[in-house]
């Protein structure tokens, strides 16, 4: 079997698309196909990027080109998806590749209730983050804000570490805002956004309002997102592949 043959079998058995992150920690369990080079990972990305067979829907997101027709709507949205449900897609999207990093990272993943029957990939967001209660690491009206925030990863002692707010186009002053009433925490915090919208972000935090966690605070897009996705599934590969245990 040739090398896109064994993506495009992949791909095929998860419904006509996968992220790169999927591709590297599945692609290489095909047996029959052969991967004689030192940077396997690079193999892939070229592969996914041969227009004959496949198409990228967004970042981190590829899809097969035979599958462009039958694929579900929260994965490639037509033109008789409206923009707010477009914008749903996206934001459960990003929710669900944090979601995804923070466990393969040994966090406890949580997101808030009314997230868990969005759809990501396939699932609900429900199906991929942490099941438990809301671990109560603090008063009441610190929880309450906290369950508010789009991915929250737990440490090992159940209290918060970092913490995401994804902003496809809600007001990235509000996100900002639930940070400020967690800043007696040690948390770092994440702006998750379009490249586009950096200069409005740094507008935000330079507001005096936001000093105490100014220097806590990281924007993060999604190009750079998707990229520590793949490469979070890349390094896990490798260790088990070479059976290292952390």
């Amino acid at each position: 079997m040739k090398q896109h043959e064994a993506v495009i079998k992949i791909m095929e058995e998860s419904g006509g698309f996968a992220t790169l992150g999927f591709l590297n920690q599945n692609v290489f369990k095909i047996k029959k196909c052969d991967w004689k080079t030192k940077t396997p990972f690079a193999s892939i990305r070229r592969i996914v990027q041969d227009e004959r067979f496949f198409f990228k829907i967004k970042p981190g997101l590829w899809a097969l080109k035979s599958y462009k027709n039958k694929l579900p709507l929260e994965i490639f949205p037509t033109n008789i998806v409206s923009k707010n449900e477009q914008e749903e897609f996206n934001h459960s999207y990003y929710q669900g590749l944090l979601v995804e990093i923070g466990k393969l990272k040994k966090y406890e993943a949580f997101i808030p209730s009314q997230d868990k029957n969005k759809k990501f990939l396939g699932k609900t967001l429900g199906e991929v983050s942490s099941q438990e209660n809301y671990y109560q690491f603090g008063y009441d009206h610190i929880i309450r804000k906290a369950k508010t925030i789009d991915v929250c990863w737990f440490n090992v002692r159940k209290m918060p570490s970092v913490l995401f707010e994804v902003e496809h186009s809600a007001d990235i002053q509000n996100s900002l805002l639930k940070f400020v009433e967690l800043q007696d925490f040690n948390t770092n915090f994440f702006i998750v956004a379009d490249k586009v919208r950096k200069n409005e972000y740094i507008g935000k935090l330079s507001l005096s309002a936001f000093v105490p966690i100014k220097s806590r605070v990281q924007f993060m897009d999604y190009d750079k997102l998707s990229e520590w996705h793949t490469k979070t599934f890349e390094i896990v590969s490798l260790e088990n592949n070479f059976n290292i245990q952390i």
